[in-house]
């Protein structure tokens, strides 16, 4: 399975346009050689840099399997946003108070789809998924403000 962003590259600098300092949407992203007997893909953003720990941007689950990309600022039909460190659902994009910070974008393919609701966090999360994933993959951003 492979996920890439036509906007940034592994290890490379995440365009402003997609941070909190600027438009603060969330970029684009391709999805293929998802694994056969996928029901569903779930989308986990994180920051393992941030001062207070792991600061949570974005959690997206029960992708369509088929979905070959992610457009820019957009959830895929069916897809379902859960809540993140910003105590709400969607995507918040990278705002580092200082330094780089590294931006895991990991994507799993699971054999279930998840009945949770958009208040659910990532621990609740990937407790629903324990068990189910086929397969994941990532891509790192990085930011720095300044």
């Amino acid at each position: 399975m492979i996920l890439s962003s036509p906007v940034f590259r592994d290890n490379e600098q995440i365009p402003q346009k997609y941070t909190c300092d600027g438009e603060n949407i969330s970029p684009p992203f391709k999805i293929k050689e998802v694994p056969a007997g996928t029901q569903s893909l779930v989308l986990i953003v994180d920051d393992p840099d941030a001062p207070r720990g792991l600061w949570v941007h974005w959690l997206m689950w029960n992708i369509n399997p088929k979905t070959a990309e992610v457009g820019e600022n957009s959830v895929p039909e069916e897809a379902v946003e859960g809540t993140t460190s910003f105590g709400r659902s969607g995507y918040g994009g990278p705002c580092p108070p200082s330094s780089i910070h590294h931006y895991f974008f990991r994507l799993y393919a699971l054999d279930i789809k998840l009945e949770l609701g958009s208040e659910m966090g990532k621990e609740g999360l990937e407790q629903a998924m324990a068990g189910h994933i086929i397969a994941q993959t990532e891509i790192i951003g990085l930011y720095s403000r300044g």
